[in-house]
């Protein structure tokens, strides 16, 4: 069993294969991890950003399309699954907090190196366990159809921390719309907020925070929690 980082993108299906799509976003990820150690003020929260519409959308389509499949096929699915659904719920937690906390002080940085940390470790525990033994489990024909559920439920899912929401069906589905509303609003909201001056920046805060208490109210909601395994949390 090969870790899909040392195999070729024919190898694995090819460019709108669920691996190989996987694996382009892990290299983004790192990329950007890299980036965010060394930025500060504005760029540093720019990129903040952009780090969180990249790892929050991958985890939901991951939890959604792929975890259910991989419980199905494998074994030894649901123990793997619930690693990294543990991981997943971390990183949500950590980002909770995350974004309370100014992003040059040394509380945000040292915080963010525990995250940048369990990300690391997440990608390794899905290129180099989980993703080959689904590899090896499904044709490769399989590989593409689940890269285009993938893709499609990755355009559209939240792209903020959660950590109330199930990782798991029917949770995690019955909470992708209101909250994909909710976060990409105030990541709009945001960004207007950080490129305006005066009164229209500080309406945009305002927006946003009110947004934010929306999606936390929406969060907390029966049917969004249903569906996890209680160890998630341990």
């Amino acid at each position: 069993m090969e870790s899909l980082a040392t195999q070729s993108e024919d190898r694995l299906g090819g460019s709108r294969s669920v691996l190989v799509r996987q694996k382009r976003d892990h290299i983004a990820l790192d990329e950007l991890l890299r980036q965010i150690d060394g930025a500060h003020g504005r760029a540093r929260q720019e990129l903040l950003t952009r780090l969180c519409r990249l790892v929050f959308p991958h985890a939901f389509a991951e939890e959604s399309v792929l975890w259910p499949l991989v419980r199905r096929v494998l074994p030894d699915g649901e123990e793997l699954t619930l690693r990294i659904e543990r991981e997943h719920q971390e990183i949500n937690e950590l980002f909770t907090e995350l974004e309370r906390l100014d992003p040059d002080s040394s509380e945000h940085r040292q915080l963010f190196d525990r995250i940048a940390g369990l990300l690391r470790q997440d990608v390794r525990d899905e290129e180099d366990d989980l993703l080959p033994k689904l590899q090896d489990a499904l044709p490769r024909n399989r590989w593409i159809a689940l890269g285009v559920a993938w893709e499609m439920v990755r355009r559209t899912a939240p792209t903020r921390p959660h950590p109330v929401v199930a990782r798991r069906p029917p949770g995690n589905v019955v909470a992708a719309a209101p909250l994909t509303v909710t976060d990409r609003l105030r990541d709009r909201l945001d960004q207007v907020a950080r490129r305006a001056h005066g009164a229209p920046s500080s309406a945009a805060r305002h927006a946003s925070a009110a947004l934010a208490a929306v999606a936390g109210r929406v969060e907390h909601l029966p049917p969004l929690t249903r569906g996890e395994r209680p160890e998630t949390h341990t």
